[in-house]
């Protein structure tokens, strides 16, 4: 199964025609485009019909988001991301792209395609050809105008049905719910002069031309008995408009939002841009400017700020980012909840383990983004923005041997489109500091798959500024390490070389020996992947006697440790890396690491299988699975499969490993990598599939394989996890 959809964070209200037409588009046509105006409900419609069609597709579906994307540099990486595709090879993405697609029949969604047609039209263009079993569902504001697109137009919900009513009900209910828990929480807030909330709007200075004129006439006289399907008509049925008309209805009264609509309307009709717009575009825009209007000046500041970030963000983010005057460190937890209660910021659920997170809509952003720039304050909020995931990543990077690895590996990838912001920001106007950013998040990115942003980052940064020094270093060493789990190992051979010598140069300057470890690690990596574990061996260890210390003073100390494991393993010299193995992993163990402590574990594995010991090496790969789970490494994901299969057929299971061998398959052809692990890995592999082959049968094997192979990921590594039979662990060894 491919891909996973996004929660549906609120109830979902009519649409039953829609859905029914949607579903026999999704029959019919590869290509169905939603198109409708902002707010008018698309990305929900086609979540629900996404959800609802999941049968119809065997491999499953895949939803992007493209709504985070500033501009098309991301969009192949996040299509790619979406289908669970995680290239490991240097060929063009879109190459690997269409493989992987080739030969699956399932749903791929690309949600808010408007702001990137053009490129869009040319990857949906090689998909749909390469990919005879895709069908796409895209979501839009125009078409995308490309041959066979089926177009289905979004209209809002009938202002005179009982959806529209329904909906405004039920989103005013739940506001009213979190409005009590806001004042339960931090207490009334007292009531404010005219002259403080004039004094508040001089601080955080006025709104654009276009919001002034279409201000709100605060005295006007409330309509007698207005009902809420009276509300939905003046809003034209419009979901977004509704939502954010009952989260203010919550906290007054729908007399009052009535009076106010209507106030707000008479001046927009007489005003300019009634003339020139669109009326369903009038009233959207027209809605979130009265909610604007409705929230604290303090609020609307905030708001405008928080459109710098482009994904999901939480109150940390917030507080480094869009705090400053007039607004508190203090009062940003209060005013996100305001935002919240407004519905103008919606909570979104995190990866397990992580606090809350949140979210603005596309049609949102715009209305605050425009703000932003109307205060002058776009580039300052830039330049914290990308200051704070500057920090963000160095405190992972500086955390990397400690017991939270798995936390800073997640937060790296929620964070991910913002860091490429961030990037991009500095590539414009610090290049030296976007050496530092992408050299530090280089590493994280190449273990979870991102190695294209980071060899394609860290390839820019690198021209834009030349100076030696640590940075650039460690900027090479991440190029480094992206070439060669790319199996480009000319090309990391190079920049091996140049690590080096910028790392003499380190020295020579007064550096420590970091720069000169990371670089005989890079080295000695290659030198392993390439059949030359003597030249691993040599370079670690010079590199380790120039530096003394321990294996666990620095990161790169201990990566040279565990090459010199690899390397003695690959000589057969067995006893001797079991049992470095074994006191670095304990090392590990001690203090929470997982990455390191992953790869021991493989090592142990194998050394198991060397030493006629299957039952060992199958619980050592289980081990290693464990830990690259924690962190989401396909790669080491699919190394350890193999290993595990290795074992169990080695062990006599011959069927249980064609099942675990082809789940390993599946992580491979997700990671595209040429070469599956280090060269003595290949031969034992070849020898345990001919072994499982003799003992399950070839029909009985070929079959679990197959099983095994087009099981969806998690499942299968699910499967492969579960051990046979309780007994000890590898801890225990």
């Amino acid at each position: 199964m491919l891909g996973t959809l996004p929660e549906e964070s609120t109830s979902f209200v009519g649409r039953n025609r829609e859905l029914s037409r949607l579903k026999r588009a999704l029959a019919r046509h590869r290509l169905t485009t939603l198109v409708g105006s902002g707010g008018v409900g698309k990305s929900r419609l086609a979540l629900r019909a996404a959800r609802q069609a999941v049968e119809l597709f065997p491999h499953g579906v895949a939803w992007a988001e493209l709504s985070p994307l500033a501009g098309d540099r991301l969009l192949l990486a996040t299509v790619s991301d979406a289908c669970d595709l995680s290239d490991h090879t240097p060929r063009m993405p879109v190459d690997a792209l269409c493989e992987w697609l080739g030969d699956k029949q399932f749903l791929l969604v690309l949600d808010s395609c408007e702001h990137l047609l053009a490129s869009c039209r040319a990857l949906l263009g090689d998909l749909l050809t390469a990919a005879p079993g895709l069908t796409v569902l895209t979501t839009s504001r125009r078409p995308l105008e490309m041959a066979n697109e089926h177009v289905i137009e979004v209209a809002p919900l009938s202002p005179e049905g009982l959806d529209a009513v329904e909906l405004f009900n039920q989103r005013m209910a739940t506001a009213a719910a979190m409005e009590s828990c806001e004042h339960s929480a931090y207490g009334q807030a007292p009531a404010r002069s005219d002259e403080e909330c004039r004094q508040d709007d001089d601080q955080a200075a006025g709104p654009p031309a276009d919001v002034q004129r279409a201000g709100v006439q605060w005295g006007a006289q409330v309509p007698h008995g207005f009902t809420v399907a009276q509300i939905c008509r003046r809003l034209e049925g419009i979901p977004l408009a509704l939502e954010l008309a009952a989260a203010q209805a919550a906290r007054t009264s729908v007399e009052e939002i009535a009076g106010r609509l209507t106030s707000r309307f008479d001046v927009l009709k007489a005003g300019e841009r009634a003339r020139v717009q669109p009326e369903r575009h009038r009233t959207m825009r027209t809605t979130i400017g009265w909610s604007h209007e409705l929230c604290s000046p303090r609020e609307r500041l905030l708001w405008a700020r928080l459109t710098v970030f482009r994904g999901d963000f939480d109150a940390q983010a917030v507080r480094a980012v869009c705090t400053g005057d007039p607004i508190g460190v203090g009062e940003v937890d209060p005013l996100l909840d305001g935002l919240v209660a407004a519905s103008v910021v919606t909570v979104v659920r995190g990866p397990q383990g992580s606090g809350l997170r949140y979210r603005m809509l596309d049609t949102i952003r715009e209305y605050g983004a425009s703000w932003l720039r109307a205060l002058g304050e776009d580039a300052a909020t830039a330049e914290r923005h990308a200051e704070h995931f500057l920090e963000v990543v160095c405190e992972a990077h500086d955390r990397w041997l400690g017991p939270e690895q798995a936390h800073w590996y997640r937060t790296i990838g929620e964070v991910h489109t913002d860091l490429c912001t961030a990037v991009d920001h500095f590539l414009t106007v610090s290049p030296a500091r976007a050496v530092r950013l992408a050299g530090r998040v280089g590493f994280f990115w190449s273990c979870c798959g991102h190695l294209h942003e980071a060899r394609d980052y860290l390839e820019q940064a690198l021209a834009a500024h030349g100076s030696d020094g640590p940075d650039r270093t460690q900027g090479l060493w991440a190029l480094g390490f992206a070439a060669t789990l790319q199996g480009d190992y000319a090309t990391a051979q190079h920049v091996s070389e140049e690590c080096m010598l910028a790392a003499r140069r380190d020295r020579a300057r007064g550096y420590g020996p970091e720069g000169t470890l990371a670089a005989a690690y890079l080295g000695g990596l290659i030198a392993l992947l390439t059949g030359r574990p003597r030249a691993a061996d040599v370079l670690a260890g010079h590199a380790l006697d120039a530096a003394g210390g321990e294996p666990f003073d620095s990161p790169n100390n201990l990566r040279c440790h565990l090459a010199q494991v690899f390397a003695l393993t690959g000589l057969g010299e067995l006893a001797q890396a079991r049992e470095r193995a074994l006191t670095l992993r304990r090392g590990c163990v001690d203090r929470g690491e997982s990455w390191t402590r992953a790869y021991l574990d493989y090592q142990l594995s194998l050394i198991a299988l060397f030493s006629g010991d299957p039952p060992g090496a199958a619980e050592h790969a289980r081990a290693m699975l464990e830990g690259k789970q924690g962190i989401g490494d396909s790669f080491g994901i699919a190394l350890g499969l193999d290993l595990l299969a290795a074992a169990l057929a080695a062990g006599g299971d011959g069927e249980r490993a064609g099942l675990v061998y082809g789940t390993g398959q599946a992580f491979w052809s997700t990671v595209g990598h040429p070469q599956r692990g280090t060269p003595e890995l290949r031969a034992v592999r070849d020898e345990c599939e001919q072994t499982a082959r003799a003992h399950a049968g070839d029909s009985a094997y070929a079959a679990a394989f197959e099983r095994g192979a087009n099981m969806d990921l998690a499942t299968g590594l699910k499967e492969a996890l579960v051990p046979l039979s309780g007994g000890p662990g590898p801890d225990c060894r």
